[in-house]
């Protein structure tokens, strides 16, 4: 019997602290490690399922916790990082299907900015680069062939052009000689030509009326047109023209004509009269020749009443001044030049003029000179 039961009554007290002692789990006890020699047969799954304070702090291997507890990695589903938690998270796709790392926000740009140029793979550019080039070269091409048949054709006109200057040129050199010829067999030039025409006496129209006038001309004289004129200061007051037309025309210059010119009154004030050269007997004869040798100006007034002497007529010593060039500045167009003096008859003093023209336009298109057209015009004022 222990001790202390001696000093209990009838045992009493002894009973109560075995009871105690069997019921209650003394503090060493509770936190005393586990024993590591456990029997693996033994059941010991009430034992498993409670985890006692002790247990669930002590460390074992490897990191893990008493009763099966261990710690996870932040990567586990269950168990996210906390600062992983406030990362932000890609936007699920829109629509079924959608492939959210395709679809791409569009960077942020201003009210001006420029649109990203969509990409074009390489071989499409090389491609366009190529077209570009063949374009420029095709319209290169283009611009120098329209340049060359430029140049083309003004060397065929200019060409053709230098070609009816030379034959006018020669053709003028052989009728010089031929004239030259003739003059020392004391031949007239103007007999190498049959005469068509004859210039109707001018003089003897100044002071007639219209009608007067153009009985007097007779050779089928007709009135072909009248135009008033509005010039201050000028005496003719109306313009009319009346053809021979009974004369032979040239293919060339048409028709002889004479020009009248009336008063307030009516009456003729001044009177004038053109033919071609040919018509009158010259001939195919050059510029100057016609002028200087044949005296065709002087001739020509003094058959129409108007006595002028012959070699009073000069041409100008500078011929820019009476010729007219094509573009080129070579081939001769057209040569024109205007006289004028004054005589005297019938007591009075009377101013004439007169203008050569030669054109050459249509000689140098079809390259024969024998189509220069050649006209002289002869006026006297009362």
């Amino acid at each position: 019997m222990p001790k202390h039961a001696a000093n209990e009554p009838n045992g009493t007290s002894s009973h109560k602290d075995d009871f105690a002692s069997d019921e209650r789990i003394g503090l060493t006890e509770a936190f005393s490690p586990v024993s590591a020699a456990v029997d693996p047969t033994e059941d010991r799954s009430d034992e498993e399922g409670r985890i006692g304070l002790t247990e669930a702090f002590a460390p074992v291997a490897d990191g893990a916790h008493a009763g099966g507890f261990s710690y996870r990695g932040d990567n586990a589903d269950e168990y996210p990082d906390a600062f992983e938690s406030l990362e932000p998270v890609e936007a699920p796709p829109l629509l079924f299907g959608d492939d959210p790392v395709a679809v791409q926000p569009e960077p942020a740009k201003g009210k001006h900015g420029k649109k990203d140029k969509p990409f074009v793979p390489p071989h499409q550019r090389k491609s366009r680069r190529m077209r570009k080039i063949l374009i420029a070269i095709v319209i290169l091409l283009i611009l120098l062939m329209g340049a060359l048949c430029f140049f083309v054709w003004q060397w065929f006109e200019e060409s053709r052009l230098v070609a009816a200057q030379q034959a006018q040129e020669q053709q003028s050199a052989q009728e010089v000689g031929a004239m030259q010829q003739s003059q020392s067999e004391t031949k007239d030039a103007s007999t190498t030509v049959a005469k068509k025409t004859q210039v109707p006496s001018l003089t003897s129209l100044l002071g007639m009326t219209k009608d007067e006038a153009v009985t007097a001309l007779k050779r089928g004289a007709t009135e072909t047109s009248s135009k008033e004129v509005n010039e201050e200061g000028n005496p003719v007051k109306t313009n009319v023209t009346v053809a021979l037309t009974d004369e032979p025309a040239d293919t060339r210059s048409g028709t002889p004509t004479v020009y009248l010119g009336l008063n307030e009154e009516g009456k003729v004030i001044q009177a004038g009269y053109s033919a071609a050269t040919a018509s009158l007997g010259y001939g195919s004869l050059s510029f100057v020749d016609a002028v200087k040798n044949e005296h065709i100006v002087e001739k020509t007034l003094q058959e129409a009443g108007v006595s002028v002497p012959e070699g009073s007529v000069e041409l100008p010593s500078d011929k820019s001044t009476y010729s007219e060039y094509a573009s080129d500045g070579t081939t001769l167009v057209k040569e024109t030049c205007s006289f004028s003096g004054t005589v005297e008859f019938g007591g009075a003093p009377h101013q004439w003029s007169s203008v050569l023209l030669y054109n050459y336009s249509t000689a140098n298109t079809s390259g024969n000179l024998a189509d220069t057209i050649r006209i002289i015009y002869v006026y006297i004022n009362a």
